[in-house]
Formats: structure tokens, sequence, C-alpha cells
């Protein structure tokens, strides 16, 4: 730190500041890594989207996408707020080598569903203000309330991850507008283990991760995209440098490396999330455990699974690293009558892997079609 009035500094003081040689020895310098992201950088790749959806409906910066405007059966998907919502439309250009595209959403459309997203967008100064229950209320229910007119009744509802208790809750709350409910990869039980431990290791982690960021949370309203990158980097570091090592090494054909791109490109393209819902997250969620203990509130009421009266579908992805196979199924015991989709893939790769379609797509659609 700053000295005397020279503004020199004190050697002692700022010793502690110096890396550590064993950080820029070359000899701990991994170059297949390096490699890897390097290859990642230069790969020709990039999203583009040759025909995108029009907009059915917006709020702010939140807008409701409409993949199948021509008619089929309506379902609002409703993703996670932590990344961009075109996860579910991934690929929809192909893969820049003639093969075909990679969008959940494209593909239900051409199976009779008329899929509808929901793009959180940026948050802006209203959005800043809400938490996780703000914003089932403000946001989630008067898209939901928007697109079941627009669409003359009651229409399905699909939430991934976080998406998935935001839907869960809203569907409690109006059930008159909700014909059927998914619920993808979508935990409940936030004491189960994973990696990175249960419920309360975790948010001993993320509090330690975002404790640097606090002056920033206070004076932007919101956790920098940065400390939400650096959250997930933490949950499996080791993946981050395997991952890049593989992909240095040219072993994959053309379509996986594009989806490999593809994938890095969206883990990438983060927005900021509103510091309350971050803060509701660690304590109410990973902290109290509140949803499994039947505490979690949202606009003064309870959620309750066990109250829901309309057909559910939980889809578990059995490879999950964020959400513990064992938190998202715990959900489906406590729905009356729920059906559950075991799906041998990750939390992303279910729906948007390569063997995604198979995995989980056919059988959706096909449920929906049933259901929704």
């Amino acid at each position: 730190m700053p000295g005397g009035p020279e503004g020199e500094t004190d050697p002692a003081a700022g010793a502690s500041a110096v890396p550590d040689p064993a950080f820029i020895d070359p000899a701990f310098i991994d170059p297949a890594f390096i490699a890897g992201v390097a290859a990642y950088r230069r790969h020709p790749y990039r999203r583009v989207d040759p025909s995108p959806p029009p907009v059915l409906w917006r709020q702010g910066e939140m807008r409701v996408l409409d993949y199948a405007p021509g008619g089929g059966r309506p379902v609002l998907f409703v993703p996670s707020l932590v990344n961009r919502a075109y996860i579910l439309d991934l690929m929809p250009g192909g893969d820049g080598n003639g093969g075909a595209g990679l969008s959940i959403l494209r593909d239900l459309a051409g199976r009779g569903v008329r899929p509808l997203l929901l793009d959180w967008g940026w948050p802006g100064e209203a959005e800043r203000g809400l938490d996780c229950a703000g914003y089932v209320t403000q946001r989630l229910e008067p898209a939901l309330e928007a697109v079941a007119t627009r669409c003359g009744g009651p229409v399905s509802l699909a939430g991934y991850c976080m998406g998935g208790l935001l839907a869960l809750a809203a569907a409690g709350r109006r059930p008159e507008l909700v014909r059927a409910l998914v619920l993808l990869a979508t935990p409940w039980d936030f004491a189960a283990s994973g990696t990175g431990g249960g419920g309360a290791e975790i948010a001993t982690l993320l509090t330690r991760i975002l404790a640097p960021y606090t002056g920033m949370m206070a004076l932007t309203g919101t956790v920098p995209v940065d400390a939400l990158q650096a959250a997930f980097a933490a949950i499996d570091p080791a993946g981050i440098v395997r991952k890049f090592r593989e992909f240095g090494a040219g072993t994959r054909d053309a379509a996986q490396a594009a989806l490999f791109v593809a994938m890095e490109d969206w883990l990438g393209d983060g927005v900021p999330l509103a510091a309350p819902v971050a803060v509701a997250c660690i304590r109410d969620w990973y902290g109290a455990n509140l949803p499994m203990r039947g505490q979690w509130q949202v606009g003064g009421r309870a959620v309750r699974p066990e109250a829901l009266a309309m057909p559910v579908l939980v889809a578990v992805p059995e490879r999950d690293r964020i959400v513990p196979p064992a938190s998202a199924r715990v959900l489906a015991g406590l729905i009356p009558g729920a059906s559950v989709l075991s799906v041998a893939g990750g939390h992303v790769g279910m729906v948007a892997g390569p063997r995604a379609r198979a995995l989980l797509w056919e059988r959706l659609g096909a449920w929906l079609l049933r259901h929704g």
C-alpha cells in the first residue's frame, strides 16, 4: 500500500502481493491447455440464426419469442436467470459444415409443438430490485398471462434449472393458466450432495467467491458476469482444463468441434444477475434449503409441489454436476402423479448435447402432445 507523502511503497507491505514464483515458472504452465484455448479462439464457427423467431410479447428487456407462429401446442419455456436463454436454441443455423442445426425449440416445432421462449434479457433498473419471488410475480406471471391470452387459453409451462423453480411457483399460483408443467433439471432439495458438496458447503463457497464483488453489487445492483463465471468454474475447475486440453488435441470431428465452440461461446456470453436473486439463492435455497422444508414463499404463499393438480413431467439428468439427480428426483416424489424421465446426460447436454434429440427431445415432444 502507498507509504509516505512521496507515494513510496513499503516493500514489506507489498510482499504479499508478489505472485508466487511457481505461478509464473514456465515449468508450471500447461501448454496443452493453452493450445486448446488458442484452438477454440481460432475456430471459425460462430452462431448464425437464419430465421430469427418473431417476438410475441415484451416487457422492458424481457421478450417472449415464438418458434412456431403457425400454431401447435403452446409451451412457454422458462430458462434460468443466470445464463442466456438461447441454450435452448444453440445452433439454429447448423454447424457451418452442412450439418443439421441443434435446437430443442426448433426440433419441437417440427413435432407439432409451439415453443415460446421467455428471454429474460439484461436486468434493467426495475429488475435489479427483484429477488426470485419478485421475478415470479412481476415478470413470469405477466408473461404467462399474456401468452395464455394470445394463445386462447391455458398453455404448458416448461422450466429449465432455476427456471423450473420459478415455473413451478407460477403454476401453483396461477393454475388456471397452466395446462401441464415440465421441470427440466430442476433442483428442490439443496442439501443433496453433488459436485462441490451439499447446500451448506456450496453456500459457503459462493459467499466466498462473491465477497470481493460486494462493492460492485451494491453500486450496480447486480452480480457481475465475471463473478458468475468464477462461481461456475469453482464447481469443477479441473474439468475446464481437461476439456480444453482435449479440444486442443484435435480428436473431435468437424461437427463435434463446432458444438464445443458453440457451447463455450454461450458459456462466455453471460448477463449480470440481479443482486437480490443471488442473495436469495445463496441464503434461502443453498443455505436454508427453504424449498425442501416447505418454507420458500412467493407472494406471501409457500410453494407447495404437493398441491399441483395438473400433468407434470420431471426430467432428471443422471450425470448432472450442477443439480444433483437426488435434488431433482425428490421433487417428482412430492408431486401427485408426476411422470419421471431419467436422462442419461448432463445438465446442459440433456438440452443441447449431441445425443439430446434421442435422450430428451423426442420423448419430451411426445409427452407434450399427449398432455399439453
